[in-house]
């Protein structure tokens, strides 16, 4: 039997010192499906080594790409000369949220029929695909879902080519706006995408298109026009540092009374993260190479956070800023609109002494979408409240870092199992931690069989909810 890790963390030390974010987990996924649209090579830099990338590149190879990667220095070099299947085996299935955006990517590179897989009954719902698909047939695809073995699957195939069209999304939902992009790359003609997506890997993937050869814009109106085209080029791209793991480190040097240099956060990504940092009273330094986070005194609640798509608050920001109100003083509030169950952490915290009160209601300035849903989307929470240290069992990437912070700022050790799911999203996560001082020892544990990073992303069934907007 093999062990697996498990971080043992005592609590009280404030975080100090230097870390650099590393590049965007939620962009260069998306990078790397779109460079299957041609047969060019492409080189891209700050790859981040971490678990989301190891499972789409296995997706990559599967259909024919060809992976060059230096982990050690960040740098790859991909080139899809041609394809060697358009099926996408079943054990891809909900692994991350890539396979859903290959069907723009291959309806533009092949006649032959594309087979996705994915599960029926997504436990966040299945309007989002439905977004995904409703824009795909649009544009001349033809889609359907079948019971396949286990699990379901999509077929979809043009085979009389695409064509652009007008296409409004009911909500900017940022998997179908890229996949619309994907497609309209290769549809004859002209396709706009209104109510889209504009997030800052939304904006990277586009970059990346016209670098490739896609005559694309936005306007400020979230619309998105892309021009069909089927000449491409050789591409250099340097991916954009993660946003949400420069706020992570952020909040976790503000929450220990530390303070931490966070080399490559970018300012103009994060300016509505930073808005609320500072009305908590949290301290930060904008440079030119990255922004300094520090403890400036007590901080204050009385905040109202709700999580929006981009311009707005970031749902994963949402875990570990709610940790951080723990520690400010009076009552705040948080309004969950972008996923309707994304609470659960909440449990967790209130065993470590965390005062959070969940509602159903909306408490927000807006009604949001899940007004008619029995979930729990809003949450009070009162500090300042000390927490105290536990045995906690990771459920997911955001949640985890938040464990990660409670476990920090808590009174004794906590022993925090499922590492896995926080190496998703966050590179080498326990060196950073070294770096900056914090105190804790990884042990191992021979309870469990430890299954390969790939295995454990895509096997475990919790992660076949990850199928998001």
């Amino acid at each position: 039997m093999k062990a697996t890790q498990v971080l043992k963390i005592q609590g009280g030390t404030p975080l100090q010192g230097h870390v650099k974010a590393a590049g965007a987990k939620n962009a260069i996924t998306k990078l790397l499906v779109a460079s299957l649209l041609s047969d060019k090579p492409c080189r891209f830099q700050n790859v981040p080594d971490i678990g989301d990338v190891e499972v789409t590149v296995s997706l990559c190879r599967e259909i024919g790409m060809q992976v060059e990667w230096d982990r050690s220095s960040g740098s790859m070099e991909v080139v899809t000369k041609e394809l060697r299947t358009s099926y996408i085996p079943q054990r891809f299935s909900g692994a991350n949220r890539i396979p859903i955006l290959m069907i723009g990517a291959l309806l533009g590179r092949t006649d032959e029929d594309i087979i996705i897989p994915t599960v029926g009954g997504c436990n966040i719902g299945p309007r989002t695909v439905n977004f995904h698909i409703d824009a795909l047939r649009k544009l001349g695809a033809s889609i359907e879902y079948r019971d396949m073995k286990r699990e379901g699957a999509y077929l979809a195939h043009a085979h009389n080519g695409l064509i652009g069209t007008a296409i409004e999304l009911p909500y900017p939902s940022v998997g179908a706006t890229e996949n619309i992009i994907l497609a309209g790359i290769t549809a004859r003609g002209v396709t706009v995408v209104k109510n889209a997506a504009i997030e800052p890997e939304v904006i990277e993937l586009i970059l990346f298109l016209q670098k490739l050869g896609a005559i694309i814009t936005f306007d400020v109106d979230r619309t998105i026009r892309i021009q069909g085209t089927r000449r491409f080029y050789e591409v250099e791209h340097t991916v954009i540092s993660d946003r949400i793991e420069a706020a992570s480190w952020g909040m976790a040097a503000i929450a220990t009374k530390g303070h931490i240099f966070v080399e490559g956060a970018q300012h103009h990504h994060m300016i509505t993260f930073l808005n609320k940092l500072r009305e908590v009273g949290g301290g930060f330094a904008v440079k030119a190479n990255g922004i300094e986070f520090f403890y400036d005194g007590p901080l204050q609640g009385g905040l109202h956070l709700e999580t929006d798509v981009y311009p707005g608050f970031s749902t994963d920001w949402q875990q570990p800023f709610t940790v951080l109100l723990t520690q400010a003083s009076g009552s705040s509030v948080a309004h969950e609109t972008v996923y309707e169950n994304r609470f659960g952490y909440t449990e967790t915290l209130r065993e470590m002494g965390a005062d959070i009160t969940l509602f159903r209601q909306c408490l927000g300035g807006k009604e949001c979408r899940f007004i008619s849903h029995t979930c729990s989307h809003s949450l009070i929470v009162r500090g300042q409240t000390p927490l105290e240290g536990k045995n906690i069992a990771i459920p997911d990437l955001r949640a985890g870092f938040a464990y990660i912070m409670a476990a920090l700022l808590a009174k004794g050790t906590s022993t925090i199992t499922g590492l896995h799911y926080l190496h998703r999203g966050y590179e080498r996560l326990t060196e950073k931690l070294a770096q900056l001082g914090a105190c804790f020892e990884l042990a191992e544990s021979r309870q469990v069989p430890a299954p390969s990073l790939e295995e454990a992303l895509l096997d475990d069934p919790k992660l076949r909810t990850c199928l998001h907007t």
